[in-house]
């Protein structure tokens, strides 16, 4: 499994359950990486979609909510379940997206993360844990520094050295 996001230098992810940045090379980026595979989200990220499911994916998404429900997605209605449902894929075509207690809960089983990481800090009220601090995640490969929006960033791929198991 992998997770996938865009971050503020300070981790921060977002505000008022919106994106912080508007770069449409992420965009394409998100897009490229996961067309035609596995996307993994909390229920309040899937309503923040402009177009839902996501097309050309498998949609799961995570929910505790018993009166959502929606065509053409999985719902799950914990992390067991969830962690039981992606053993049912290849787990390099599982991508989580989102959000922060996803994020959370999951970058552990994760084995790859792919950051697009915005050299800003924003308001924001919205942060994942910062993987630049934990010992198990290594930078494998960084892109040159991009300029797009009057926004300097770089895609960035970790690897953890030590998923756990599901």
């Amino acid at each position: 499994m992998n997770f996938i996001v865009a971050v503020a230098s300070d981790y921060a992810i977002g505000k008022d359950n919106d994106l912080l940045f508007s770069l449409p090379s992420d965009l394409r980026y998100f897009k490229e990486k996961t067309t035609n595979k596995i996307v993994v989200m909390g229920e309040r990220t899937y309503h923040s979609l402009p177009k839902r499911p996501l097309p050309n994916r498998i949609n799961i998404v995570l929910s505790n909510n018993l009166d959502f429900n929606d065509d053409g997605i999985i719902i799950v209605r914990s992390i067991p379940e969830l962690l039981e449902e992606v053993k049912k894929y290849n787990s390099e075509d599982v991508f989580v997206m989102g959000g922060a207690s996803v994020y959370n809960q999951l970058m552990d089983y994760c084995t790859y993360a792919y950051i697009t990481k915005v050299n800003k800090i924003t308001q924001a009220d919205t942060f994942i844990n910062n993987i630049d601090n934990m010992s198990d995640w290594q930078i494998i490969s960084s892109s040159d520094s991009m300029i797009e929006n009057g926004l300097e960033f770089k895609f960035v791929v970790y690897k953890n050295s030590n998923p756990l198991p599901f």
